[in-house]
């Protein structure tokens, strides 16, 4: 038996162990998100995975962190029904918006009393003895902070299309649709109903925040804001912010452009589609340069 230090390995076995070694180092498991998007990144760029594909694995990875009130549609932008109108008033107003669903509410919209389909506005012109109450399907509440990766699960689950978003103080803050969580994912779903209206480009929200679509084009912007971001090169504000960036900013990201914080809200691959924005205080030093400019000569 030979000693110790007489005992040689064969070539093969020291090179199968580096090549382990090295295997181990190069394709190791991401120990975060962080790594694991790295990665996700690496193998687009090689050509692994294509932009489809990889929009949706981050949709993926963002819906389980996103929370109701991130993709909700605001209370003041809720299209509902007051049961208490005559049908005839509000009929025009279903036709006009094309939505499926509706909340209906009584007496205030804090006291919603269930969901009217559409569809079953039909029986409306087929029936002499219709009742708006009899057709209102049961409404889903929930409360603000309701992860997203779980409300999808429970839309699955029971089958619901639509859920109503609370306060902590039980008053309706807004409503959220599977549609929602699934556009999260997969990108906009758009319908032939779908309408780009510039008035909901730019919404206020509390303490002088907004909520701007990034396809806003920067001279609404700018007349939103009193702002004067130039639009030769870019037509859109999500256009200039990402040229600002130095690429595809990503959900989190925060830019500062003029005085204006833009903070991403909701982001693929591709391009980004919702911003944060809120004012930055100026300090005095920028207060008196900005006094000077404006100064008559």
């Amino acid at each position: 038996m030979p000693e110790p230090s007489q005992v040689r390995f064969a070539p093969s076995q020291k090179q199968r162990s580096l090549l382990e070694r090295l295997t181990a180092f190069i394709f190791r498991e991401p120990e975060n998100r962080e790594e694991l998007l790295e990665h996700l990144h690496e193998a687009h760029e090689r050509n692994l995975l294509d932009a489809d594909a990889l929009s949706m694995i981050e949709g993926v990875l963002q819906v389980s962190e996103l929370r109701a009130r991130d993709l909700m549609v605001p209370r003041a932008q809720m299209d509902v029904i007051d049961i208490g109108e005559p049908i005839e008033k509000w009929i025009p107003r279903v036709i006009e918006t094309a939505h499926s669903r509706f909340p209906v509410f009584e007496g205030n919209r804090d006291h919603v009393i269930g969901i009217l389909l559409a569809k079953d506005l039909l029986r409306h012109y087929a029936e002499d003895d219709f009742d708006v109450r009899a057709m209102l399907r049961p409404a889903v509440f929930i409360p603000e902070s309701k992860p997203l990766n779980v409300l999808l699960r429970d839309f699955r689950a029971k089958r619901n299309h639509m859920a109503l978003v609370v306060d902590e103080y039980g008053g309706i803050a807004g409503l959220i649709t599977i549609e929602d969580v699934l556009e999260q994912i997969v990108g906009d779903i758009d319908d032939e109903y779908d309408i780009d209206e510039q008035e909901d480009n730019i919404i206020a929200e509390k303490d002088d925040a907004y909520r701007v679509r990034a396809l806003t084009e920067i001279a609404q912007f700018n007349a939103a804001f009193g702002t004067s971001f130039p639009d030769d090169e870019f037509d859109t504000i999500g256009g200039l912010v990402t040229d600002k960036c130095g690429r595809v900013p990503r959900r989190g990201d925060t830019i500062e452009i003029d005085h204006m914080k833009f903070e991403v809200l909701r982001a693929d691959p591709r391009q980004v589609h919702l911003f944060h924005v809120s004012r930055m205080p100026k300090t005095a030093a920028q207060e008196f340069a900005d006094l000077e400019e404006h100064r008559p000569s």
